[in-house]
């Protein structure tokens, strides 16, 4: 799991701040995973959240367990 922390962050070498490329859980607060097939979603293995994409509108609906 940590082999890959260096994929989850972007560094601003001008302003020399760091930014989170993933999405963060709005329940736990955990980094969410991106998954494409069979439909484009973000789910949380934490707490069982999960936030769809639209096509349509381009933004997402959530769902909880």
């Amino acid at each position: 799991m940590v082999a890959h922390v260096h994929k989850w962050y972007e560094y601003d070498y001008k302003t020399g701040k760091i930014r989170l490329l993933r999405r963060k859980c709005p329940r736990c607060g955990s980094i969410m995973a991106y998954h494409k097939v069979p439909v484009p979603r973000h789910h949380c293995g934490k707490c069982g959240f999960t936030i769809f994409e639209t096509q349509e509108q381009g933004r997402g609906r959530a769902r909880g367990r």
